[in-house]
């Protein structure tokens, strides 16, 4: 049986509150810097994405028009991926390609959701009246642009990835497990180069209205995630991030400089009872990183700042990496749901 293979970053896409690009990032990220909405939907604060040129990653207007906020923020950071990897048009390279996408669900049409759910209320009949209006007040057209997989339909007419592609949904866990597949399939042979990512659209009342339902957001000014401890919640981010990963000897076979190697992905499951997602923490800790140089080391931290979890978080990572700077990046650009949210100490970076 072969070994596994070494999996290698060669393209890095973003796009978020504080730009576009890796460059933007790496300042916000020595700088602290952030952006919030505050007033737009008050109580509850946003990171808004940065205006873009729409132009510059998807030509065409028509494209442009039938995609929705989150389409059109995934489509564009795996194009900056791909023209970062020197992949931007390589229709050759493209055809062998595998696309792993983090998706959730698209823009509603508020205007007829509102009016569905009045009538509810004055109907002798809710159910009934419920299957009428769907049936004819939302537009096929509507339905279509939120399905989960058209942003990996229109990553792909875009930018011209003909290969397989997988749309995997569920919020966090989806971007974990876009990530751990793809790793794991390269490790096994099974793919040599694939595009793995995915984006959200947090200025949608809809989005928001869930997680208030749940007391799970955080209300008034901005405060850092581990200071919102005992009151927390989490300030939404719109954004994408998207990477090009690949074997090692399939980019140095195109000349290809990796910019860091992938050295496991590790992910668990557990019940939010206290004290689990500590554990879970330190035994995801020796199994992934444990080799981990604390000694001027980076903490990248996707937790949210909901109050119990955040907490215990924070307490397992003082044990574990005393040493260790601890950023979270929800103090940077806010929780992306499916877009970087996960947990992780630094890659190793290549020199």
């Amino acid at each position: 049986m072969a070994s596994p293979r070494d999996v290698v970053i060669s393209g890095i896409g973003l796009v978020s509150s504080l730009g576009e690009g890796v460059e933007a990032h790496l300042e916000a990220l020595e700088g602290g810097h952030h952006r919030v909405d505050a007033s737009t939907f008050a109580p509850y604060p946003v990171h808004p994405a940065v205006p873009l040129n729409w132009d510059l990653q998807i030509a065409k207007k028509a494209d442009q028009r039938q995609m929705g906020a989150w389409q059109k923020l995934g489509v564009y950071a795996a194009g900056l991926a791909l023209t970062d990897a020197g992949l931007k048009g390589d229709k050759e390279r493209l055809a062998e390609m595998e696309l792993i996408v983090a998706a959730g669900g698209g823009e509603r049409d508020y205007t007829v959701d509102e009016q569905i759910l009045s009538g509810m209320t004055k109907s002798n009949a809710p159910d009934t009246y419920l299957n009428e209006r769907l049936i004819n007040d939302v537009r096929p057209t509507l339905f279509l642009a939120q399905l989960s997989n058209l942003l990996a339909g229109n990553i792909s007419i875009v930018h011209g990835l003909t290969g397989g592609s997988c749309t995997l949904i569920g919020e966090e866990q989806a971007g974990i497990d876009a990530l751990k597949v793809a790793v794991a399939r390269i490790g096994a042979r099974q793919g040599d180069i694939f595009l793995v990512g995915g984006s959200c659209n947090a200025e949608r009342p809809d989005i928001l209205l869930h997680y208030a339902m749940d007391s799970m957001l955080w209300r008034g000014a901005f405060a850092p995630v581990f200071e919102r401890i005992g009151k927390g919640g989490f300030i939404p981010g719109s954004g994408a991030a998207f990477l090009v990963l690949e074997a090692r000897e399939h980019a140095e076979q195109r000349g290809a400089a990796p910019i860091a190697t992938v050295g496991s992905v590790g992910v668990n499951r557990v019940k939010r009872t206290a004290g689990a997602v500590g554990a879970s923490l330190e035994s995801l800790w020796s199994k992934s990183a444990r080799n981990f140089d604390l000694k001027g080391g980076l903490i990248l931290s996707g937790a949210t700042g909901v109050t119990g979890i955040t907490e215990e978080e924070q307490a397992a990572l003082a044990r574990l990496a005393p040493g260790a700077r601890l950023v979270a990046t929800g103090d940077l650009f806010g929780h992306m749901i499916n877009a970087i949210s996960w947990r992780a100490p630094p890659l190793r970076l290549l020199p």
